[in-house]
């Protein structure tokens, strides 16, 4: 996390509000840009864009791969007279997205996940498919349309509740328009590889990638909420596998068209894996941050989540929750003061606990809200002040201790430490004799390196290694 101050309690709120709401991740649909200032015409909103996922990444070989990939799949498609342009973006979420203008983009993330050629492909044959569907202007029109309805129910009918019922249909007609919008693009995207003459199965192949990796990073099993699955703005991931994989089947046999493998893991070799230390990266449930020398461990079973506002962790139910981030302060304010003022509940000043973490003076509160408790601590370190918010339901009598554990943790990091941060990178290495699933895992500097390695190399439990053959391992 590049540390961002937040000055304003609206921003404090909004950020308060996403956290405890949850996140998912995104595919195929650009996000909004946190805090970004208002821009106009195509060119700004690409610099936009590009700057809210961490300015764009160079990678001479695979921006090559992509490029001419894309010269491939574009007059495979049933509007070959557009023009796209790609732009790799510097941020470890697996993601891609396109915008109408013809521009697409895709993570470093999402190039060190993708195992082959027709893998990648098949992630902006779906992008492009959303261009040439006119997904994006049909979208506007559909929310235009509803909220005109509305409009007339509610102001010329005076009838609020109508509106209202209307704004809830809406609501759905919008989730099931872009699940509709992501089964047709999956669906063009498998026609337009294996006309270009990539593997059509391909496609599935990431989706499954995308699927473990996720469940791989959250840690949390699925909550099966039929609300929350209706309300979704994307089908479920096994759902567009399977969706995928049948319209591959009516196209041919697994192995049609090119996978090229090897040259793909050649062009991705040395793309940066994880967060840059410069802006704060985590190991396990330790958060560091080189620029601002400031770290913290979360408790154990929490993950972390380190976003370009604040790092974000969650226990594993769901159930306690934390913040860090940094945050502006007036000149001679003292940490009581801070803490009013960028927290959204009240906050009373007698009730603050003046104390030192580690040799920085620190200062904590308590703040209740209607179903969470929230402790509050604001930490001095030179002319930095940084934030701890632990939240938890009322009847959690553990919480207080693990939140100590969590604030008595924050710390300077020292030169050494930071010496020692090396940036991690995909590296491709080639299995040995004597080599086993096991033995090329421990090569991996990541949690989890079982796991981890059999995603990224779309390995299963009963695969076996082979001698000779080129494998993905994330080191230093």
């Amino acid at each position: 996390m590049t540390l961002i101050s937040i000055t304003r309690r609206l921003a404090a709120a909004a950020l308060a509000a996403a956290w405890l709401g949850g996140c998912s991740l995104l595919f195929s649909e650009p996000p909004t840009p946190p805090r970004a200032p208002a821009v106009t015409g195509i060119d700004g909103e690409h610099d936009q864009l590009v700057a809210s996922f961490g300015g764009e990444y160079r990678a001479p070989q695979a921006q090559a791969l992509i490029e001419a990939m894309t010269r491939k799949l574009v007059p495979a498609t049933d509007r070959p007279d557009e023009r796209y342009r790609v732009t790799i973006l510097d941020t470890p979420a697996v993601n891609a997205f396109a915008l109408p203008s013809g521009r697409l983009y895709v993570t470093r993330g999402l190039l060190a996940l993708a195992n082959d050629q027709s893998e990648l492909a098949a992630v902006m044959a779906h992008e492009i498919a959303h261009v040439t569907l006119r997904h994006a202007a049909a979208r506007s029109e559909l929310e235009a349309r509803s909220a005109l309805v509305s409009r007339v129910v509610s102001d010329v009918l005076r009838d609020q509740r109508a509106s209202a019922t209307i704004r809830e249909t809406s609501r759905f007609d919008f989730a099931s328009f872009s699940r509709a919008q992501e089964l047709e693009a999956d669906a063009a995207s498998v026609r337009t590889l294996a006309r270009a003459g990539f593997d059509p199965f391909g496609a599935a192949r990431f989706l499954t990638a995308l699927d473990r990796y996720v469940a791989l990073q959250s840690g949390l099993p699925d909550t099966g909420n039929p609300t929350r699955e209706r309300l979704a703005t994307h089908p479920t991931t096994p759902e567009r596998i399977n969706e995928a994989r049948a319209a591959a089947r009516r196209i041919g046999a697994p192995g049609l068209g090119a996978g090229d493998r090897d040259a793909y893991l050649a062009a991705v070799e040395g793309v940066a894996w994880g967060d840059d230390p410069r802006d704060g990266l985590v190991r396990g449930p330790r958060y560091v941050n080189a620029r601002l020398a400031i770290g913290f461990t979360a408790p154990d079973g929490f993950t972390l989540d380190n976003s370009t506002r604040a790092v974000l962790g969650s226990s594993p139910d769901g159930e306690r929750r934390l913040m860090f981030d940094a945050v502006e302060v007036e000149a001679g304010q003292d940490l009581a003061d801070v803490l009013k003022a960028t927290w959204t509940d009240a906050v009373e000043t007698g009730d603050v606990e003046e104390t030192v973490v580690n040799g920085l003076p620190a200062a904590v509160a308590t703040s209740q809200g209607d179903a969470w408790r929230f402790r509050v601590a604001a930490v001095r370190a030179g002319e930095e002040v940084y934030r701890l918010i632990f939240a938890f339901r009322r009847n959690d009598q553990g919480a207080e201790a693990a939140f100590r554990r969590t604030l008595d943790s924050i710390r300077r990091i020292s030169e050494a430490e930071i010496a020692a941060l090396s940036r991690l990178r995909v590296r491709i290495v080639t299995a040995g004799p004597g080599d086993t699933l096991e033995t090329l895992a421990a090569r991996m500097q990541v949690d989890k390196p079982v796991e981890t390695f059999r995603t990224l190399n779309g390995l299963f439990d009963n695969t076996r290694i082979t001698p000779g053959t080129r494998y993905k391992i994330v080191a230093g």
